[in-house]
Parts: C-alpha cells; structure tokens; sequence
C-alpha cells in the first residue's frame, strides 16, 4: 500500500486556539492548551529535566483518540510526538508546532499462556507487564527499571537482564497495532507492511504504536541481586570481573559498577553517604549451578551480598533505578572489546575527582544473543559490541547541571578509542545522528519514512534527517534533552 494525500502542509503557522479546541470536541480523552491549569503536569515527562513546550497535549482514551489526534493535525498543520511517559523526549530537538500525544492510559495487558505472547497497550509499563507474566510462569525481555514504558523500550532495541539469552526486546515483537501519518489504523508484522514492522524493531517507524504483541518466555525463576565492595577496590574487583565474564555462559547477564550515593535520608544508612564498586547479575539456572557460577565473586568477600532467588518480576530491584520521575542526565558509549586496557582506562575516568557529580558509572556485559548474525530481527537486532558503558548523575538543582554533563562527557570522551561505531539508542539523552544508531540500516530507513510520511508529520526521537524547512513541521532550537519513550 502506498500512502498518497492530496492536502498539502498548510502556512505552518501555530494553529488559533479556537480552531484547536475542535480537536477536544472529538476525544474521549482531553485536549489540554497552554495556560490551562493541568498545562504543566500534561506536557511533563518522566525525566525532569525535560522542558517539553508543545503547542497542544492530547491525552488519549483510546486508540480512537490517536486517530483524531493525527487527523487533525494534518488540518492544523502541526505534527504529532506519541509518548508514553516520558523517559526519553529529549531526543526529540524540538516541539514547537507539535501536538504531544501521551499514549499513558491505553495500558490494556492481555495474555495468552498458550501461544505464550502478551498484548501491551502503547501505555503499558514494564513493572505491571512482568507481574502479569509471573503468574503464568513467564518472563519478557524488560528493562531493568520498573518504571520504563513497553512501547518505547522494546521499539528502541530494549536491553535488559534477559539480553544475553534472549536478545534485543525489539525481536521478541511479533506484531503492531499502529495509526500512520494519514490517520489510518493498520496491523503490522511480517506479512502486512513489512517495511514498516522492519524498522519499528530498534529503528524507526513513521507511526504512532498504538499496542504491541509480544513473545514471553518460560522463565519461572532467576537467582540475581549485587554485591558491593568498597570503592577503594575497584580496580581489583572490576578485573576479576572481566575475567569472570570470559567463562559465564549466555544465561548470565552481569555488569559492573562504580557507584556514588548522596547522603540524603532516603539511600538506607549502610549505604548513605559512600562510594562503592559493584557487580551486579541475573542466572537463569538452578541454585547450585548459579552458586558455581558466583563463588568467584563471593570468594573476594563483598561488603554486601543481595543476590537471591526472585521471580523475573522482581528483576526491576536489583538495578535500584527509581520509581518516580526524577532530574537525571547520561551519556554512553558501546565498546569493542571488554579487555583490561578498556576497563583501566574506564577506572582512570570513573575514579577522577571530576566524576564525584555522577551517581553511577556502569560497564555491561554484552554478547550472547546480542552478537551480530544471532539473531534475525529488524532495522537493529543486535549490538556490535562487548559491553556498553553509561554515566549517569542526578540534577537535583539547575547549577548541577552542568557538572553533571561534564562528568559523563569526561567518561565518554575517555572511552572514545575503544568505542564502536554504533551505540544503543535506549542510552542515548541527547538527539545522536542517525548513523550513529542505526549504522547500515540508516539508509533504509530514510526511505521508509519517505514513502510513509514525506511530511515528517510523526516526530521522533533521534530524527532521522534533522527538520526540513518547508516541509517538516516544528522545526526549532532545543529544548532539554531527555530519553524519548
């Protein structure tokens, strides 16, 4: 099918508020302008740092509400940003004469244990989607932060503690439900629009997702937590973690950690106020080949052992990500190779008084499923890399701001002649040139979004060619970066 439209993008102009209000009429959700009351609660994101200033919110009931939505702006000529909750709309260099579409409310889960597949609404968030799995005795492929939205996690790659058995989130996708850049609700998967199914998994569909079906995984139980040892051991214990890592099979997953927690009442009292060097990992296996497995580690006697059995469920506890919506800022590079010079010089960075402003610098593992040719997914279905370091600091006041982005720059930068050529976009704050996410599928992609929206009505993060004048709505400066999901 080809998409063809005869209306053109009208003056660009932001639309009046009388003409706008039309699209509230048609909602069952609610269409929120500026200076309403709900204004700033409506186009706030998850990450706090974003200053998201779009011209309109939409907050949809129901898929009905995204076509409208979509409608309407073709009319209007603005474009449409769909979001979920935020973790990442920073990577959207603009809203100016955008409606931000937030999807959180069609969060429908439904499960079939017998195909082993759950039905996610564009809404749904990770931390119910996997306690609904537990009850089958299934697992998906989620991220390690409860808090984290399906769609936007899974259609940017998804790297999670099942990534190195399961791979990429984005290639347990078997289906989408999606409305395109004329309104048009469609299905697609391998047989409908498979161009389209092809570069939504880890790329770039023009499309706003209105659900997902997933694959689930017979996974009933998983041993993982962390142990934690001081920071003064860093390097000694970040070296017998990469040696260990060069034996663990693909159904461990493991990272390690240089972490700094603020002494503020809600980090708990052992841990106030201290800086640590951690590992962290999730077995599938039973207990007595996962205590094999870990005696290594627990033979350098860590200060504090959490690692347990859990159900998959409970995965979301072991990296400590918040809950809440909360300022934060990172940056990440992939690295070729886990080797003692890469690690070194991680540490001389990670251990740099300048890096006393990042809460967490992390180093994980990656491999697995995750080498190139294991497995055949969509636009990205693999990571060309051995680990994927990321630095992340918390900015609890405008000032920190900038401390903050200099240290994870510092990390950054420091790793630079290890890195790959290609980085994960789940890591990604900042908008990042196309190329740098989606390598030789960049291209392809291009001419996807061509043949299905030439308007560049549906914004996404990380665009792919950057705003064109005359064509693209909403171009403008930048606003905060954030994650987009």
């Amino acid at each position: 099918m080809t998409p063809s439209d005869s209306a053109s993008p009208a003056s660009g102009a932001a639309p009046s508020g009388e003409r706008i209000e039309r699209l509230g009429e048609q909602l069952a959700g609610r269409l929120v302008l500026p200076g309403d009351p709900d204004w700033d609660d409506a186009r706030g994101a998850w990450q706090l740092l974003a200053d998201q200033q779009p011209a309109a919110v939409v907050i949809a009931a129901d898929e009905q509400d995204v076509i409208a939505t979509v409608v309407a702006a073709r009319r209007l000529d603005l474009a449409v940003a769909p979001q979920g909750t935020g973790h990442a709309g920073g990577t959207i260099p603009s809203m100016r004469d955008t409606i931000l579409l937030r999807t959180g409310a069609l969060d429908a889960i439904d499960i079939d244990p017998e195909t082993e597949r759950v039905r996610v609404g564009a809404g749904a968030v990770w931390s119910d989607v996997v306690e609904a799995a537990a009850g089958y005795g299934l697992a998906a492929v989620a991220g390690m932060a409860p808090s984290v939205g399906v769609a936007g996690f899974s259609l940017g790659g998804g790297l999670g503690w099942l990534a190195r058995s399961h791979g990429l989130a984005a290639n347990s996708i078997r289906s989408l439900d999606v409305v395109d850049a004329r309104g048009r609700p469609l299905r697609v998967d391998h047989a409908r629009h498979a161009d389209l199914f092809w570069a939504a998994r880890g790329g770039v569909a023009p499309v706003v997702v209105t659900a997902l079906e997933l694959q689930l995984y017979p996974i009933d139980q998983v041993r993982a937590g962390g142990f934690l040892w001081p920071l003064e051991r860093a390097r000694e214990i970040a070296h017998a973690w990469r040696e260990w890592i060069g034996s663990v099979p693909d159904a461990v997953t493991s990272l390690v950690r240089v972490l700094r927690y603020p002494p503020i009442p809600e980090i708990p009292e052992p841990l106030r106020g201290r800086a640590f060097v951690g590992v962290e990992v999730a077995i599938q296996g039973d207990a007595e080949a996962a205590a094999a497995l870990l005696e290594p580690l627990r033979d350098l006697a860590p200060e504090i052992d959490s690692v347990r059995t859990m159900s998959p469920a409970k995965l979301a506890t072991v990296h400590g990500d918040p809950d809440q919506p909360s300022p934060a800022y990172g940056e990440s590079t992939v690295v070729r190779e886990v080797t003692a010079e890469t690690v070194d010089a991680l540490l001389d960075a990670a251990l740099a008084p300048s890096s006393d402003a990042l809460l967490s610098i992390e180093l994980r593992h990656l491999g697995g499923m995750l080498t190139p040719g294991r497995a055949d997914g969509g636009a990205v279905s693999s990571i060309s890399g051995a680990g994927v370091v990321y630095a992340v600091g918390i900015v609890p006041s405008p000032e920190a701001e900038g401390p903050v982005r200099a240290a994870a720059s510092a990390i950054t930068g420091r790793m630079a002649p290890y890195a790959s050529a290609v980085g994960v976009k789940n890591f990604a704050d900042d908008p990042q040139p196309a190329e740098e996410l989606y390598g030789e599928a960049t291209e392809r992609l291009r001419a996807t979004a061509e043949h299905w929206d030439p308007e560049r009505r549906i914004r996404i993060g990380h665009p792919l060619d950057g705003p064109r004048s005359g064509v693209a709505p909403g171009a403008g400066s930048s606003t905060h970066p954030e994650m987009l999901d």
